[in-house]
C-alpha cells in the first residue's frame, strides 16, 4: 500500500511527528510519498536529509497512491479532498474540533497498522456542485463542505432569492446563507442554528445566517433538488464560498446548486461512529447526575 501524506505547513506542530512517522513507514518497508512542500519543509528545518526529501517528494500527491494522509484539522482534510482524485482520505487531527480527522497523532501508527491489515473501510461522501454566472477565479464548482454566500464584510445584509425545483422558497433579507452537505452540517451551518445531518441521509440543508427576520429557520431539502439563489446586494459586493474558498462578487450573481455526481472516500476505522465522533466533539452526555 502506498500512502500519500499532505498537511497544513503552517502548522508549527506538524514537523516532529511528520518526521516520526516518515521514520516509521521507513522502518515497516512501507512505500509513501511526501507533497513537496512537506518534503521541503523537514529538508529545511533539518528533519530529513535533502536526499531523502527529494527522494519521496511528489507534486501529484494521488497518482499511485492508496490512501492519503491529511495531517491538519477539517480545513487542512477539505483541501485535500480537492486534490484527492478519489483516494481515500485518512484525516490526522492537529486542529481543535476536528469531525472529519479522525486520528489524534499520538494513535496514528497503530491505526496504520489496522489499514495494513485490512481492518479499515471506506465511506463515500456525497458533494455539491456549483454553477454561477460570474468569474470563481480559484474557487472549486463542488464543495464536500458547505457553500456559502455572504455580506463580505459591509454592514449592510444582502437580499437572497432562494428557488427549490422552480419553486419560490423565500427571499431571505440576511447576513448570508449557508448550504451544506451532511458533511458541513457541523460546520458553518451548525454555527448559524442549522441542524446536525447524519452523512448516510444524503441530504441537504439550507441555514441563514443572522436573518432580518427571526421566523426564518434552516430547512433541510432532499438530495436531487436543484437549489437557485439569486444573490442582490445595496450596491456593494458579496462573497462566495466553495468549502472555504471565495471569490469576491457583484451582485445580480444567480447560483444553482445540486447534488454532485461526484464523491469524496474517507477511510472508516474499526470500533470509531459517527454517533461517538459526535458526543466527543460535542461533550454530549458529560456533567449527567448518574
Amino acid at each position: 500500500m502506498t500512502y500519500g501524506i499532505t498537511g497544513n505547513p503552517t502548522k508549527d506542530a506538524l514537523w516532529r511527528p511528520l518526521r516520526d512517522l516518515t521514520r516509521w513507514l521507513h522502518r515497516e518497508n512501507l512505500t509513501f510519498r511526501l507533497d513537496a512542500a512537506l518534503a521541503r519543509g523537514l529538508a529545511e528545518r533539518g528533519l530529513a536529509d535533502d536526499a531523502f526529501a527529494s527522494e519521496h517528494a511528489a507534486l501529484d500527491l494521488a497518482a499511485g497512491a492508496d490512501v492519503l494522509l491529511s495531517f491538519g484539522g477539517d480545513g487542512t482534510l477539505l483541501r485535500t479532498a480537492h486534490r484527492s482524485d478519489g483516494v481515500p482520505i485518512l484525516g490526522v487531527n492537529m486542529g481543535r474540533l476536528g469531525f472529519l480527522t479522525k486520528v489524534e497523532v499520538g494513535e496514528l501508527e497503530a491505526v496504520l497498522e489496522a489499514v495494513e491489515a485490512g481492518e479499515s473501510g471506506v465511506e463515500e461522501r456525497m458533494t455539491l456542485s456549483v454553477e454561477i454566472d460570474a468569474d470563481l477565479g480559484d474557487v472549486p464548482a463542488w464543495a464536500l463542505n458547505d457553500v456559502v454566500v455572504d455580506k463580505s464584510g459591509t454592514t449592510s445584509m444582502i437580499q437572497v432569492e432562494a428557488t427549490v425545483d422552480g419553486r419560490h422558497l423565500n427571499t431571505y433579507w440576511a447576513d448570508g446563507l449557508v448550504v451544506a452537505t451532511p458533511t458541513g452540517s457541523t460546520a458553518y451551518a451548525l454555527s448559524v442554528g442549522g441542524p446536525i445531518l447524519v452523512p448516510g441521509t444524503e441530504t441537504i440543508v439550507v441555514a441563514p445566517i443572522a436573518p432580518h427576520t427571526l421566523t426564518a429557520r434552516p430547512i433541510v431539502l432532499p438530495c436531487d433538488a436543484e437549489l437557485v439563489l439569486r444573490v442582490e446586494t445595496r450596491n456593494h459586493p458579496f462573497a462566495f464560498a466553495c468549502d472555504g474558498v471565495s471569490a469576491v462578487l457583484e451582485g445580480g450573481a444567480t447560483v444553482r446548486i445540486q447534488r454532485s455526481d461526484h464523491t469524496v472516500k474517507l477511510v472508516t476505522l474499526p470500533g470509531r461512529d459517527y454517533f461517538g465522533t459526535i458526543r466527543d466533539k460535542l461533550s454530549w452526555g458529560q456533567g449527567s447526575v448518574f
